[in-house]
């Protein structure tokens, strides 16, 4: 099954800087491996199955992270801007995997922080989508999933094209060593740009403005349970809620 493992297409927040008016700058945000990458990379190996694995990521930095993790072959849309846009984000992802063609599963990382992006990424490529997925793999001709649902695990089939979105479990227990790194660089790299794969650069949306929300201070109720649970009532009753 061919399938496309999407790695580095989100900001590192650490990276922010956060104005005294409250505004957020995101300019020197480099592209980064998210915590959810590497699960999505082993739940792409599995659904790909042997068959053609590719990696694709966008920004100017190092495109080397798969290609040191067994991943053969990668795409980098290099002069992708650090966007605040997810939509603009998918967009970029899109047009970039419609060069590739083909494609029967993508599989990208669950970001808690860019969860718009695989959604936005489903919607406009008009596939189905399975989120919060904890490991998949291919079983006759199907993307199979399982993801937690509360205490129990669900297991899902789905069919092919299909944007799988991927949790992270667990941190990667063995990053890879001098001579895997060595390796990657000498992998193949196709190199894009926005313009050659006919994708905008400008953000959809506009951000008009940041500020802390407004928050009703905390009340206390002391003395014996009986007596706090009288005075939590009256309070609940005298703001309408009881």
């Amino acid at each position: 099954m061919k399938t496309v493992i999407v790695y580095k297409w989100a900001r590192n927040a650490e990276d922010a800087v956060v104005r005294n008016d409250g505004t957020v700058d995101w300019r020197n945000a480099k592209m980064t491996a998210g915590e959810d990458d590497f699960a999505a990379l082993e739940a792409a190996k599995a659904i790909a199955e042997g068959d053609e694995l590719i990696g694709l990521t966008i920004g100017d930095g190092d495109a080397s992270w798969a290609l040191a993790r067994g991943v053969l072959q990668t795409i980098s849309v290099t002069d992708a801007s650090n966007l605040t846009d997810n939509a603009s984000t998918a967009a970029i992802i899109v047009a970039a995997m419609r060069q590739i063609g083909g494609v029967d599963a993508v599989v990208i990382g669950d970001s808690e922080e860019y969860a718009g992006v695989p959604v936005a990424l489903a919607g406009q490529l008009g596939w189905p989508a399975i989120a919060h997925v904890s490991s998949a793999s291919a079983v006759d001709g199907r993307v199979q999933v399982v993801r937690k649902q509360g205490s129990s695990e669900q297991t899902i089939s789905i069919a092919a094209p299909a944007v799988i979105a991927v949790s992270a479990a667990s941190p990667e227990k063995k990053t890879p060593g001098m001579k895997e790194q060595l390796a990657a660089r000498k992998r193949p790299v196709t190199k894009l740009t926005l313009a050659a794969i006919g994708a905008a650069s400008d953000d959809k949306v506009s951000s008009k403005g940041t500020r802390l929300p407004e928050t009703a201070a905390a009340r206390i109720f002391d003395g014996d349970p009986a007596a706090a649970a009288e005075q939590l009532v009256a309070a609940l009753r005298g703001e309408g809620v009881l």
